[in-house]
């Protein structure tokens, strides 16, 4: 856990850093100063180009497997330095903490998981730094930043809603769990809902809290089916709600019997659908969120796309403000396409 005297070179320590490749030499006059941010050269990338990426629980597999290792790839493509940093475990104070120190070492861009509301002033403080600054995953509407890309999560929370209602024939009972609270699952959350109330045969039993933890979600489904032993169908919204899910239903002895909807396609999910006891997948392109992520910082410092004479100065974001990286419907019988 993070504490106040946690230091950046701590930071690096617990962080994984990359030197994505041999940089090449600089050439030209390199990097200038305007009002706002550093803007590079177009076509020179310089010596001490670095990208920042922040997010909390740095070592989830998730995390590591899709956004990290596009982030990586894409590093190395660009021949510049990245750098992934935060703490190990889901510590929103920590990832500000993370933040705050990153600012300090002025990089070149700032890429942040938006893991919660409460990080839009430490956003706010690097934007106000001159430093470019792009949110992934959920965005943080009250920050400033300069660009958003990711999932729309109300649309996780319609294709659930489309799905659930088509593998219960429009009736039953019907539960959903996540971590209440945060932004995007709330927007998924009433995507559910909203398609769910069309049905007047559909009767939502509980909203319930799971932590991001299997252990938690299959604590959470137990009492569910113990509680309505004709449960229809359990959604889940986030990574371990689906595992966790899954394996109270199996040891319940309702695999199939019960239909769960969730999301990501982590191996664990994979093979439940495989098996027949998850029956849908919501699967977020997660590669897309880093790589270009990365991509729109490294552009905006660059003016790949100049709308005036200087941006910078302008006060012009010539990056999208919000991009929609779209879904993935993974299902027994496309699955086989997703296996490891």
């Amino acid at each position: 856990m993070h504490t106040r005297s946690f230091s950046f070179s701590a930071c690096l320590a617990i962080a994984t850093l990359l030197c994505a490749c041999e940089l090449p030499p600089r050439q030209g006059s390199g990097e200038q100063v305007s009002k706002g941010f550093k803007v590079a050269d177009q076509d020179v990338v310089s010596a001490d180009e670095e990208y920042v990426m922040v997010t909390t629980a740095v070592n989830m597999p998730m995390y590591v497997n899709h956004d990290q290792a596009a982030f990586k790839r894409w590093g190395k493509k660009m021949g510049v330095k990245v750098s992934i940093l935060g703490p190990p475990e889901w510590d929103v104070p920590a990832q500000i903490e993370t933040i705050e120190q990153v600012i300090a070492s002025r990089p070149t861009g700032l890429l942040i998981n938006g893991t919660d509301p409460g990080i839009a002033q430490v956003i706010n403080k690097a934007v106000d730094a001159g430093i470019p600054t792009v949110i992934y995953d959920s965005d943080i509407p009250e920050s400033r930043r300069h660009g958003f890309l990711g999932t729309d999560w109300y649309e996780i929370g319609r294709m659930q809603g489309e799905e659930m209602a088509r593998l219960i024939g429009g009736k039953g009972k019907v539960a959903y769990m996540g971590i209440l609270g945060l932004n995007s699952m709330e927007a998924g959350f009433r995507g559910l809902l909203d398609v769910l109330e069309k049905y007047p045969n559909i009767r939502i039993v509980g909203k319930f809290e799971d932590k991001s933890s299997v252990e938690i979600a299959s604590k959470v489904t137990s009492d569910i089916i113990a509680a309505h032993p004709d449960i229809a169908g359990i959604c889940g919204f986030d990574s371990n709600s689906g595992p966790g899910i899954g394996l109270a239903v199996k040891e319940a002895g309702k695999a199939g019997k019960i239909k769960i909807t969730t999301v990501d396609w982590e191996p664990q999910h994979l093979k439940l659908v495989q098996d027949g006891v998850i029956q849908m997948l919501a699967g977020q392109k997660r590669e897309l969120f880093t790589w270009y992520g990365g991509q729109l910082l490294f552009d905006m410092v660059h003016s790949t796309n100049r709308l005036s004479s200087n941006d910078s100065k302008a006060g012009i974001t010539n990056i999208p403000l919000t991009i929609n990286t779209g879904l993935l419907r993974i299902t027994k019988e496309n699955v086989a396409q997703f296996l490891p």
